[in-house]
């Protein structure tokens, strides 16, 4: 099969940065599913596993965590799905990735596609979607049923993002008022499309701005951007016995201390944590990927994609990945049809 990976950790003009090349078809293990892909999304954490090494690799290595495909073989274990079954998912950071024709994943961390949803568009869901899910309701503890948060409140922190653009309005359909970073005017107008009640500018004081639209603080607190430039913030606004909840890792200590007074919970999101460690509540991650494309079918939740490449190629891969390490991106981009 044709596969896109690297063996060296170079910068993404480089055409080795990624290249195609053969390798064999994978045999599923007892609950694996033999996927092909047709279509990829690329996300930050692509970035940071292409150019995140050292030295170079002995054969090519494939990465991407976001697909749309077709179940084409199952295990001998697998429950949840059926050859012919459109699907899409995330996959694991253990396991080679989804730029490649073919694909095994692990049923319990792969829902069935949105019906309603182009390939592209399903591809652009997965990962932004389980880490906004967990994140809010596992993590931050967030009631799903409206009636239990009126009157509350949540700080989305990059609400412009992949994460963001679905944690906005996932919290919003849990009745909060969500009051959502930007800076840019069309992240500002992508972040109000997508249901934020206020929008913020976090190259700008946030206590101030937020103190500005009429809370002095706020019940939750999502950080999807640098943990390091905004604690203080997080922690200035948070409520008395409120939770706050980060996906981006510290390069110094962050101060819990600042917590203490106000006896607020803090509590990091890893999306991949259950596949990682294969923990017993693994299969949620099938359960809240069939809940996102129910939603999205319904057209309660709004797809984020916002630009699409074709044909799947290196070079377009490439040309997604520049995308996505400019900072820059607004919503998602994902890559359809194999050249």
């Amino acid at each position: 099969m044709k596969a896109i990976g690297f063996t060296e950790h170079l910068p993404i003009n480089n055409p080795r940065s990624l290249f195609e090349f053969q390798t064999p078809l994978p045999e599923p293990r007892p609950h694996d599913l033999l996927v092909k892909v047709t279509a990829v999304a690329v996300n930050p954490v692509d970035t940071y596993v292409r150019k995140g090494g050292r030295g170079k690799l002995k054969s090519p290595k494939i990465i991407g965590y976001d697909a749309c495909g077709t179940v084409t073989k199952v295990g001998t274990a697998v429950s949840l799905f059926h050859p012919g079954d459109r699907v899409f998912y995330a996959g694991s950071l253990l396991r080679p990735g989804s730029n490649s024709e073919y694909q095994l994943v692990d049923e319990r961390i792969v829902g069935h596609a949105p019906h309603t949803l182009s390939d592209a568009q399903a591809a652009a869901m997965p990962l932004t979607s389980l880490t906004a899910y967990e994140a809010l309701f596992e993590q931050l503890g967030i009631d799903r049923r409206p009636q239990k948060n009126a009157g509350k409140t949540i700080l989305i922190i990059n609400g412009a993002g992949g994460v963001g653009s679905v944690a906005t309005q996932l919290a919003r359909l849990a009745g909060l008022t969500v009051i959502a970073t930007a800076s840019r005017p069309a992240g500002v107008k992508w972040t109000k499309e997508h249901g934020a009640h206020f929008v913020v500018n976090h190259h700008q004081d946030l206590v101030k701005q937020v103190h500005a639209r009429g809370y002095q603080y706020v019940d939750y607190v999502l950080g999807l951007s640098s943990i390091d430039d905004h604690w203080q913030e997080m922690c200035q606004l948070i409520k008395p016995n409120g939770a706050i909840s980060s996906i981006t890792e510290n390069r110094r200590p962050i101060n819990l201390r600042l917590l203490t007074k106000k006896r607020a919970h803090f509590a990091w999101e890893w999306m991949y944590t259950k596949s990682y460690y294969s923990t017993p509540d693994m299969v949620t991650q099938h359960q809240i990927l069939d809940r996102v494309a129910q939603l999205l079918d319904e057209r309660v939740l709004t797809c984020t994609l916002s630009k699409e490449l074709t044909p799947l190629n290196a070079a377009n891969l490439r040309k997604a990945h520049q995308l996505v390490e400019g900072g820059h991106m607004i919503g998602k981009v994902a890559i359809a049809g194999w050249e």
